[in-house]
């Protein structure tokens, strides 16, 4: 019989997104394949990397390898399903240090996580392929009295998005309506980076689709449609049930073939791998044409049982166990 790879599930993190990592790595260890693979959730914090083995043992890592030791025993793993939301599994670190120890992992690159990771970067770039994406202004905490509430008004117009530039879950984002709210949009924002995105607003329908990888090729899932009474798809939207999540979308058939396509596209030009997620806003063009506009790409998408992804692998008629396996087993 085939000895059993070792899977690390990389949970935890540095950032404000810490516990929704913590419940991602549930969902995903309750997917993985038992029978095929040993799998261990590993927890990073500032202050220390543990995994969480047998009989509730919490063991340090090695981070020399990223070993750990069981009975006596040195464990080394094969793969590591980075789902950490935020620094330093989203931003290119944590797979720097798996590059140097040469250890397969689960999300794109250094340079395409560093890149998906701040939201101005990566809308300019693919602006530059000419991929629809809102106009947007950066700002540096350093240097925050520089800009005006008259400046962002007239460049970006009312109402605007100030989100930080590298996070995700929502936190820190603000919907503005008048320049008044500007000053404590940001003084938010800053709180969670050091880099905030100015955005401009989109009308239309918001939705999220996820794509991935197989030895045969690229799979796009089924859209879900995001329907919300808040001001925007904010974290309690997210993550506490204040949404309405339609899979699949309500997209007219061409579009959603060109949203399948187009982030098929965009996954063979940035040489992603494993599973991402991008969202959409879907507005009219002035003949009430669908006009595709790319808000973010999330390298590492959450898991958790109100997530995007299980429900759209639900609704495309597959197993996230097999969809796992298939990510797992292309790298070897």
């Amino acid at each position: 019989m085939t000895q059993k790879r070792n899977i690390a599930i990389v949970c935890g993190g540095y950032s404000s997104e810490h516990e929704v990592s913590l419940r991602s790595a549930q969902g995903i260890y309750s997917f993985f394949d038992k029978e095929r693979y040993n799998v261990y959730i590993v927890e990073i914090s500032k202050e220390a990397w543990w995994v969480n083995a047998e009989e509730n043992q919490q063991l340090p890592i090695d981070k020399n390898d990223f070993s750990f030791e069981l009975n006596g025993n040195k464990v080394k793993f094969d793969y590591a399903y980075i789902t950490i939301h935020g620094t330093p599994g989203e931003n290119g670190l944590l797979q720097g240090y798996f590059d140097m120890i040469q250890l397969p992992y689960s999300t794109s690159g250094v340079l395409v996580e560093a890149m998906t990771f701040n939201k101005f970067v990566l809308n300019n770039y693919l602006r530059g392929f000419g991929y629809n994406v809102a106009k947007s202004m950066v700002v540096y905490k350093d240097e925050a009295d520089k800009i005006s509430a008259e400046k962002i008004e007239s460049e970006l117009g009312m109402p605007c998005f100030i989100k930080p530039a590298a996070d995700g879950s929502s936190f820190g984002v603000s919907k503005v309506k008048t320049k008044s709210d500007i000053p404590a949009a940001l003084e938010l924002a800053f709180n969670e980076s050091n880099e905030v995105m100015i955005e401009s607003f989109l009308q239309g329908t918001e939705i999220s689709i996820g794509c991935y990888a197989t030895k045969e090729g690229l799979v796009s899932l089924p859209a879900t449609e995001v329907v919300t009474e808040n001001e925007f798809f904010d974290y309690n939207a997210k993550y506490n049930g204040q949404v309405q999540e339609i899979t699949p979308a309500r997209l007219q058939p061409d579009t959603a073939e060109r949203v399948a396509n187009q982030v098929k596209e965009i996954y063979s030009l940035l040489r992603c791998n494993g599973i991402i997620r991008i969202d959409y806003i879907i507005s009219k063009d002035s003949e009430g044409n669908d006009v595709l506009n790319l808000l973010e790409i999330n390298t590492t998408p959450g898991m958790t049982a109100t997530s995007f992804i299980p429900q759209q692998v639900r609704a495309a008629g597959l197993n996230m166990t097999d969809v796992l396996t298939n990510i797992v087993e292309r790298q070897f």
